[in-house]
């Protein structure tokens, strides 16, 4: 520890009014005297931090506003973190960590609140960290846990860049998901199509080769007209893959909800025919997290053919409407801390691979057919399911290659663009999404770009 950046700590910390305890090498010993000379029965918050940080000027004040706020909260918060940057050896800040809402799934892979927080704790939560080089982690983790287990309020975020780091907690990569697929339900792919056999191939062979107990096929024939897809069709296996035919204009909502409706799976599985299968295990994956019961729609990373992010989740404001997050990044690149490699919790996913509980598509009624016949369907539909106590989910760990609207083409027509028009004022009439925040994204981060970047 050098002594100039436990100074300037101190003093940072004494500017705003806050007492300090300086915890030394002795862990135990130190942490179990400074229990003993904190004034417990005022029920006071613990901000551990790390020499060399400094808090920015009204600090004290934000928390204490914050902390006044969840008194007239039925179940209040017991942790309240704020926005961090990082301290130069010159005093520069940089590296701006503009956080989400609490997102207790990217939590578990990336602890953003340790160094940049208060905690509501007790003479006891302080003394069973004792002997714990990371003992402040382990304090503000064991918030989160006792907080989860009493049902008591998520932590709060403060939207404030009040820390100023000397290092940070990086994230962790997620290791290989837990996968009992003996236990997992069955499946029903539901694949929309038009012609372009060569691509229904591809993903048909695909779902032939996933490592999955029980999965069935509906294949929904879009008025295809060339002669190899139609033999195709007529020559698939009816006993593993069923073709309903669904004839006039592309309506993605009612033709999914057309077979989903015929659908003899407990999992509905949403998957457009120009995707490519890269592993036998993405279903599995996908479905261990659909079968939570705090979880909706289940997204995979999709990627383009060249190895770039297509699809990381989906961020609702961006542009205005919703764009998918992380597009255009290479999977091995830092990115933003991280998070496009991170499973978490996110307010929407993409159709291309979506993933859920059959019981919660139709307990929200399905795709909507009338609003959004092609574009933004998903984004309805999970953020109705998100209302319902069903949190969309980013998992990375599922990998597909997405042959983006190869079949069907993009909406440069006249009647495509005034289609398009009419579902983007849809959701913003709806949804807000021209005025609202999405709580995992950041007011400071750019509405303009899909890769997460400051504002300007």
């Amino acid at each position: 520890m050098v002594q100039r950046d436990l100074d300037a700590t101190v003093h940072s910390l004494a500017a705003e009014g806050i007492g300090t305890w300086v915890i030394g090498a002795k862990h135990t010993e130190d942490l179990v005297v400074a229990a003993t000379m904190i004034d417990w029965q005022v029920n006071p918050w613990l901000m551990p931090i790390n020499a060399g940080d400094r808090i920015a000027p009204g600090t004290a004040a934000a928390y204490r506003l914050e902390i006044a706020a969840q008194r007239g909260v039925s179940v209040p918060s017991g942790i309240i973190y704020a926005d961090d940057d990082q301290l130069h050896r010159r005093g520069q800040r940089r590296n701006p960590h503009f956080k989400p809402d609490w997102n207790s799934e990217l939590f578990a892979c990336h602890d953003y609140m340790t160094g940049a927080c208060i905690v509501r704790a007790g003479r006891e939560d302080l003394t069973a960290v004792s002997g714990k080089a990371d003992w402040a982690q382990q304090l503000v983790v064991q918030a989160v846990r006792s907080g989860q287990e009493a049902e008591d309020g998520a932590p709060t975020h403060l939207r404030q860049m009040l820390h100023h780091r000397a290092k940070r907690i990086a994230p962790n990569m997620p290791g290989a998901p837990i996968v009992a697929s003996r236990n997992l339900p069955p499946v029903t792919i539901i694949v929309p199509t038009r012609n372009r056999v060569d691509l229904l191939r591809t993903c048909l062979n695909g779902v032939a080769a996933t490592d999955y107990p029980d999965i069935d096929v509906i294949v929904v024939d879009n008025d295809s007209d060339d002669a190899e897809t139609l033999a195709y069709l007529e020559a698939l296996d009816s006993a593993h893959v069923q073709v309903l035919r669904y004839s006039g204009v592309f309506n993605f909502s009612a033709i999914n909800n057309r077979a989903a409706a015929q659908a003899r799976g407990q999992l509905l599985c949403l998957l457009n025919n120009d995707i490519e299968m890269i592993g036998p295990d993405w279903l599995a994956v996908m479905a261990t997290q659909a079968m939570r019961k705090d979880v909706g729609a289940v997204g995979a990373q999709l990627l383009y053919p060249d190895g770039r992010i297509q699809h990381a989740g989906v961020v609702i404001g961006v542009g205005n409407a919703a764009a998918h997050a992380h597009r255009l990044l290479r999977p091995e690149d830092e990115g933003y801390f991280r998070r496009h490699a991170l499973p978490q919790f996110t307010s929407a996913v993409t159709a291309a691979c979506l993933l859920l509980q059959r019981e919660r598509f139709e307990a929200v009624g399905g795709l909507d057919e009338r609003n959004f016949a092609v574009a933004f369907n998903d984004v309805d539909l999970c953020l109705r399911l998100n209302q319902r106590g069903w949190q969309s989910f980013y998992e990375p760990r599922a990998m597909l290659i997405h042959h983006e609207s190869v079949s069907r083409g993009l909406d440069q027509d006249a009647v495509g663009a005034a289609r398009f028009a009419g579902e983007l004022a849809a959701l913003k009439r709806i949804w807000r999404t021209d005025h609202i925040t999405d709580p995992f994204h950041h007011p400071q981060l750019t509405r303009a770009a899909e890769r997460f970047a400051v504002a300007l």
